[in-house]
């Protein structure tokens, strides 16, 4: 009998970068091929509006009952090489497929 486990919750995290959107949606439903019940979309800065279109298009193309759980946005203190700090715009939208 074999049993089915479930990966950890941290390995559930798409990180958003400077990749086309269509490679995010492909991680999102390889994880959701996987069993994955609950995915994180992480993103800061630019990258934000690529997060917002890759849950957009996951939820209204490709699976229609991914539903967001929840959706957090704050800010993260970088400091950048020259010794200056700046503030980076952050956001992680959290989808469940039920």
């Amino acid at each position: 009998m074999e049993v089915k486990r479930e990966r950890p919750a941290l390995q559930n995290i798409v990180f958003i970068g400077k990749k086309p959107v269509m490679s995010y949606i492909v991680a999102c439903l390889t994880l959701l091929n996987a069993g994955a019940k609950q995915i994180s979309i992480k993103a800061r800065g630019r990258a934000i509006s690529k997060a917002v279109d890759t849950v957009e298009l996951l939820r209204r193309t490709f699976v229609k009952d991914v539903e967001i759980q929840s959706i957090n946005i704050g800010t993260e203190i970088i400091e950048r090489a020259e010794g200056q700090t700046s503030n980076v715009s952050t956001i992680e939208i959290t989808i469940v497929k039920p």
